[in-house]
């Protein structure tokens, strides 16, 4: 702790609500941002489509350039996380994808190679959002007890479903009202207002932040394992990529990402489409699966931590995702299925809620096991949701106009009870520190 922190400490009153709780809020609201920031082009890619000549399979490069540059720097997002701290990296990040969200509203359909000009500026807005969620989970690690860390990052990842949940109706009055343009302008400029809250709000480790009383510090190192080092240990990489854990968790997500970028990239074009609703009702049915996320992430964040008092760290941290991913996939073949739109749509959006009840459990069960290194396990566990996502958004237009759209949900249900069974190799008490090299 710093002389000047200490000093600051006895002069300023304790803030009512835990500062780490306020600090999670604030993660939300970023969650939230950046969601509205990746998904917009959901939205507006029928227009753009139009205006720029391109087919489903030409939007789904763009889809999938984001995504190609989010998943290739989460090991990076996650080394910097480690090493500039959540606090600093996370503004950066911020900033970067606000600029690089305008950029998408400038690059005109005249220009030669538009199409590639997008996929590039996409591809930009990925490395900048690459460093959130690394970058959160290591502020976890360092902020928030192993009691609690399912419900933070319930809340944290609550703010995914918000952000696309409010994508839909916001960003369709924005540009029914001033054109597709307008809600790239809107959204980056909430993301840069985000990013300067963040920083000014937010500091890299409790004992730092001077609002944090001496009551809620001696808790916040209670929960932490308090043999962990204090300094920056050295990364060890090759003992993280020979791991069980990591590896099985990386699988699992990757099916996570490839089941749910088919709502954040397809769903609203699925039900403009394949279902026939005209863009305003698309536009509100869209809107369901990402309020089942919203509450079943905060539920399963709830449901995790006290699964985890009940029955320890192993089964209460992997029981809840087994069921979860298993949920999803009866949801989403059941959903493919139906003859009406409306209720095809409040099936899949089942879907969408059951698998967001694991969320919280991924990014705890890093922290849990990786401690120091958590930001770094985050972004190799992340780059595989986001390959999974990049690999959905190209592929899942291409099953859906080969094969109909009820056999890309099933590819979407099979890989979902995969991911399920992946989650029974993981144990968390089994320290990164103390884990034997798979050979």
């Amino acid at each position: 702790m710093t002389a000047t922190a200490t000093k600051v400490r006895q002069l300023v009153r304790p803030t009512v609500v835990p500062v780490r709780f306020l600090l999670v809020f604030v993660l939300f609201l970023l969650s939230t941002v950046a969601f509205l920031d990746r998904t917009n082009i959901s939205i507006a890619g029928v227009a753009l489509a139009q205006e720029y000549g391109l087919s489903q399979v030409q939007l789904g490069w763009v889809f999938s350039a984001f995504l190609i540059g989010y998943a290739g720097f989460q090991i990076p997002a996650g080394w910097l996380a480690v090493r500039l701290g959540p606090r600093n990296i996370l503004t950066l990040g911020v900033l970067w994808w606000g600029v690089f969200t305008a950029l998408t509203a400038i690059v005109s359909p005249t220009a030669g190679h538009a199409l590639l000009a997008l996929i590039l500026v996409r591809f930009g807005l990925g490395v900048g959002e690459s460093v959130v969620y690394p970058a959160a989970n290591q502020f976890v690690a360092r902020w928030i007890p192993v009691q609690e860390r399912g419900k933070a990052n319930g809340w944290i990842f609550a703010g995914v479903g918000a952000g696309a949940g409010l994508t839909p109706p916001i960003l369709n009055a924005i540009i029914e009202s001033y054109g597709w343009r307008a809600s790239f302008w809107f959204c980056a400029i909430i993301g840069c207002i985000a990013g300067l809250l963040w920083y000014v709000a937010a500091r890299d480790r409790p004992e730092e932040h001077p609002r944090v009383s001496d009551a809620e510090l001696e808790q916040i190192r209670a929960g932490i394992d308090a043999a962990g080092p204090t300094a920056r240990p050295p990364i060890p990489w090759r003992r993280i990529f020979a791991n069980r854990d990591v590896w099985a968790l990386t699988i699992s997500y990757f099916t996570f990402g490839y089941v749910v970028w088919i709502f954040f990239s397809w769903f609203f074009i699925y039900l403009a489409e394949a279902r026939g609703l005209n863009l305003k009702t698309s536009a509100l049915y869209s809107m369901l699966p990402f309020i089942a996320m919203t509450i079943c992430c905060l539920l399963g964040g709830v449901i995790n931590d006290a699964l985890v008092k009940r029955h320890g760290l192993r089964w209460g941290r992997c029981g809840l995702p087994v069921v979860a991913l298993l949920l999803t996939a009866i949801f989403l073949a059941l959903g493919s299925m139906a003859d009406s739109a409306g209720v095809a749509t409040v099936i899949l959006a089942g879907g969408a809620g059951a698998i967001y009840l694991s969320q919280s459990a991924y990014w705890s069960v890093t922290a849990d096991f990786a401690g120091p290194h958590a930001g770094v396990v985050a972004g190799v566990m992340n780059m595989g949701c986001q390959v999974g996502g990049a690999i959905t958004a190209s592929l899942t237009p291409w099953i859906a106009a080969g094969l109909g759209w009820k056999s890309a949900f099933f590819v979407a249900a099979a890989l979902a009870v995969i991911g399920a069974f992946a989650w029974l190799l993981v144990d968390p008490t089994r320290r990164l520190d103390e884990h034997r090299l798979v050979t």
